[in-house]
């Protein structure tokens, strides 16, 4: 005979699945309401109404949109406002607006995941990045040997 989730017959379980589709801790819930972590896994895995992770969905996507449509709304204002000093000759109000019209499309374009600002390191311009290898390889006289013939196969080198 198969076992009853102890979840789904827990008299808090409508708490504890809005907490689960949430993304709240696993560990924090299963202190709150004095339920295993493996019962609480099992039943999010195994039994959480698709229904409220579908709810949920739909109101991320919903709050997304929102704020889409605000921060299109303050880009399209920046550019009447721009256009606006531009035809008055305000050229300190203009590069103020040029300035808010680039601050707004900068963020969409984080939003929609077009701009990467993470740093990255190119270690064909970085030597001492290419010495700290090749000392961390001395006691690897093979792989040493290979970096070492690698990095002077790189262009300009």
């Amino acid at each position: 005979m198969p076992r009853v989730c102890s979840i789904c017959q827990h008299p808090d379980r409508d708490a504890i699945d809005r907490r689960l589709v949430e993304g709240a801790a696993l560990s924090k819930t299963a202190a709150i309401y004095r339920v295993s972590e493996d019962a609480l896994g099992r039943h999010k895995d195994n039994h959480l109404p698709v229904k409220l992770v579908r709810a949920k969905e739909v109101r991320d996507l919903t709050e997304a949109d929102a704020l889409l449509r605000r921060m299109l709304q303050l880009e399209q204002r920046a550019r009447q406002i721009l256009d606006q000093a531009q035809a008055s000759g305000d050229l300190k109000t203009a590069l103020s607006g040029i300035r808010e019209a680039r601050n707004t499309l900068e963020l969409l374009a984080k939003i929609a995941g077009e701009l990467d600002e993470r740093p990255v390191v190119n270690v064909l311009i970085a030597p001492t990045v290419q010495v700290a290898i090749i000392a961390a390889l001395e006691p690897y006289a093979d792989a040493k040997l290979a970096v070492v013939a690698a990095l002077k196969e790189l262009p300009g080198e």
